[in-house]
């Protein structure tokens, strides 16, 4: 599938959903997929080793996946923690639509799928999971990620996974850089052919 077609905010082309079985937070689940997004057949390799990697999030809180396409790591947070409130966001409308009706199809409650600019700009977030779309190109990537990682509280992490042909070292150098004083960029772990970054905001950075 073209990769423009999944960053569109309306891909071209008919939205035939479908279902899928995937197994999200140890169990067999039921949703529903489409063309025009990002990996329709599944969880994707990237995303798999995200969620094998990752610590469970906050129990309560402010929980956000960036680029969240059909949902699984939206679903994975507000699975296992029922009583935080997951934000998911992506530029894609079949993607923001089938999060939250695949949601509903799980029986969660706890889930608010947006498009980016619909997301309340002065809500903050104790934890970040994403797939990060690498393939927009680097200038829009630095912007999708100083967008949402500043808006970590003090103390929140962000967990991202990065192919590490498509740049993961490059990419944690140029986060530590840029963010600066007041925060942590580590190589949490390496799997296969990705890295999984953890960043954290280690201070109040408003507050110098």
């Amino acid at each position: 599938m073209d990769s423009q077609h999944y960053f569109s905010e309306q891909p071209s082309g008919t939205a035939t959903r479908r279902p899928l079985k995937v197994v999200l937070d140890g169990k067999e689940r039921h949703v529903y997929t489409t063309s025009g997004i990002f990996s329709p057949g599944g969880i994707d390799k990237g995303t798999a080793v995200l969620l094998s990697e990752v610590p469970d999030p906050p129990v309560r809180g402010n929980l956000l996946d960036v680029g969240c396409g059909w949902g699984p790591l939206a679903l994975t947070m507000a699975l296992k923690s029922p009583e935080a409130t997951v934000t998911a966001v992506d530029v894609n409308e079949r993607s923001v639509a089938l999060t939250s009706d695949n949601a509903r199809e799980i029986g969660l409650d706890n889930v608010f799928a947006s498009t980016p600019e619909d997301v309340d700009s002065h809500l903050t977030f104790d934890t970040i999971w994403s797939n990060p779309p690498i393939r927009i190109g680097k200038a829009e990537l630095h912007a999708l990620l100083l967008k949402w990682l500043p808006r970590l509280t003090p103390g929140g992490i962000a967990w991202l996974v990065v192919q590490k042909n498509l740049g993961a070292d490059s990419l944690q150098r140029w986060l530590a850089d840029e963010l600066g004083d007041g925060w942590s960029v580590l190589r949490h772990s390496s799997v296969k052919t990705f890295r999984v970054l953890q960043v954290s905001r280690v201070q109040d950075l408003a507050r110098g």
